[in-house]
């Protein structure tokens, strides 16, 4: 059945908005070429969109005949302002965009964890505070939506942040802070996942559609992204992968303690015992983790021993990961990840092919401990592009 005017239309605009979305401003002949749509429904299309304020005259290309072709269209950036937040259990980092994902304000603050519920009303309250001051000075009104990306498993069917005991009680209480003071959407969404849509879109994984990317941080995670979707499984777990069994723990992970799993040989503590065992030490920067700073210490210094131990470890989970899914890429991301770079990957990759038939690319990510609040940027932007292009249908 053929769509209707109405519904050809908006189709088309939103073909439009897409390509100037990816592509930065463009002539009407070039979104005619670029559509396949006729020179008359370019047109109508070009004046819809500006009479709904989503695009503007933004400037003329170098043609020499000039006339309505020469003007150049892009998007109003600032018919909306978002956020994205990356809510670590010690600190709260933001960042603040307009409606082309131009990055306006940033600003990080370190936060002790409350794991009581009665201690967690100041840590909210600081939180909230530097999302507002960040807010201001950007010179952004009121935000459209807010991206926030946390530790935990969120729930498929509420979107909401599940209780978990290993977690500060603020977590959740920031959410619920958010959404009850301000107009904008609020979406939560779990940190490696966010890492992974991060990485897809804007680092290590653009031309992939399919990939693992294994988390090495404070912490351990794995996102899982199939035929360009993510997915999170039946209870929001997908990637749990630091409750995973391996060899070498001497113990058993449990339901409520993922010590003795994955988590036990690849998180950051481990990792730093691992390099003091080897005889690499590092001064971190502040604010950096120990094992971040030893792994980058091993990698300038050629310290084989340890990155030959480190990849011996990681490929446990990688190696898991492979022999389930076949994603023919594993991207090592977080803050270790990135620091153990090409040397770590590398390392992995050889390890892997020894191991399991299915060929398997290790990349190191682009975005490393950042591709979380990038990530959380990007879902605010979704959903904020969905909500403003929907209003001017």
């Amino acid at each position: 059945m053929p769509a209707s005017p109405s519904t050809a239309r908006a189709i088309n605009d939103r073909l439009a908005l897409r390509l100037l979305q990816e592509q930065g401003p463009l002539t009407a002949s070039r979104l005619k070429q670029l559509t396949g749509l006729s020179r008359p429904s370019v047109a109508d299309l070009v004046d819809r969109l500006q009479a709904a304020g989503l695009i503007a005259v933004v400037g003329e290309s170098e043609a020499r005949r000039r006339g309505p072709n020469a003007r150049v269209y892009g998007i109003v950036a600032d018919r909306a302002h978002l956020a994205g937040l990356d809510v670590r259990t010690h600190s709260v980092s933001v960042v603040l965009s307009d409606l082309l994902g131009t990055t306006l304000a940033e600003a990080s603050v370190p936060v002790e964890p409350s794991f009581e519920d009665g201690s967690t009303g100041a840590t909210v309250e600081r939180a909230v505070a530097l999302l507002e001051d960040t807010a201001r000075r950007a010179g952004a009104g009121r935000l459209r939506s807010i991206g926030i990306g946390a530790p935990g498993l969120i729930d498929p069917a509420s979107g909401e942040l599940r209780g978990h005991t290993g977690l500060p009680a603020w977590h959740r209480a920031l959410v619920a802070t958010l959404r009850e003071r301000l107009p904008a959407r609020v979406l939560v969404e779990n940190e490696t996942n966010l890492a992974a849509v991060a990485e897809q879109r804007a680092g290590a994984a653009r031309d992939r559609d399919t990939f693992v990317l294994l988390w090495l941080g404070a912490g351990v995670g794995a996102a899982v992204v199939l035929d360009g979707a993510l997915r999170r499984g039946a209870s929001g777990g997908t990637g749990e992968i630091g409750f995973l069994p391996v060899p070498g723990t001497g113990a058993l992970p449990a339901a409520d303690n993922c010590e003795g799993g994955f988590h036990s040989l690849a998180a950051a503590e481990a990792v730093t015992a691992l390099a003091a065992a080897h005889g690499v030490r590092a001064r971190p920067v502040p604010h950096e983790l120990a094992a971040v700073a030893a792994v980058r210490a091993a990698v300038e210094s050629g310290a084989e021993d340890f990155l030959d131990a480190l990849a011996d470890r990681v490929v446990l989970g990688a190696a898991s990961a492979v022999a389930l899914l076949d994603p023919g890429c594993v991207v090592l991301g977080g803050e270790i990840g990135r620091a153990g770079g090409a040397a770590l990957s590398a390392r992995v990759e050889e390890r892997l092919a020894g191991m399991t038939p299915l060929s398997t690319e290790v990349r190191a990510a682009a975005l490393g401990g950042g591709a979380v609040l990038r990530g959380a940027l990007l879902l605010a932007l979704d959903a904020a592009r969905e909500a403003v292009f929907a209003e001017a249908r």
